[in-house]
């Protein structure tokens, strides 16, 4: 790994964007019915009873969002190879999470693609 190639840092800064927006979503905005909704959660009272874990996953999102970025920030500096590295674990745990979220419920799979697709290309642009 010697450099990360412009495809790569690409899709890493695409997959980190995605992830703000989840946090957003998850954190932020989880308490208005049109964002609760979109995660199949179907009343109020349910919306309330899932908003902490929703919190926790958004912020969980939120930091994999600042690691890939600010492993594609150092992959420019000295710490190039820290860079790299710090960007790949958190590309790789976006990538693992969408597995988990695919085969804990196929028909989430729409999901799973947006969330894993970019992770996916950059760790492979990474490699190549």
């Amino acid at each position: 790994m010697s450099r990360m190639s412009a495809l790569a840092q690409l899709f890493a800064l695409i997959a980190a964007l995605l992830h703000v927006l989840f946090f957003l979503l998850e954190s932020l905005l989880f308490a208005k019915p049109n964002v609760w909704s979109r995660f199949g959660v179907r009343s109020q009272a349910d919306a309330e009873v899932v908003r902490p874990m929703a919190l926790n996953q958004g912020y969980y999102n939120l930091f994999l969002a600042i690691g890939v970025i600010i492993g594609v920030v150092l992959s420019h500096t000295d710490s190039q190879t820290a860079g790299i590295a710090v960007a790949v674990f958190g590309l790789a745990c976006m990538l693992g999470a969408s597995l988990v979220l695919i085969i804990s419920n196929p028909r989430l799979a729409r999901a799973a693609l947006i969330q894993g697709a970019p992770p996916l290309l950059a760790l492979i642009f990474v490699i190549v």
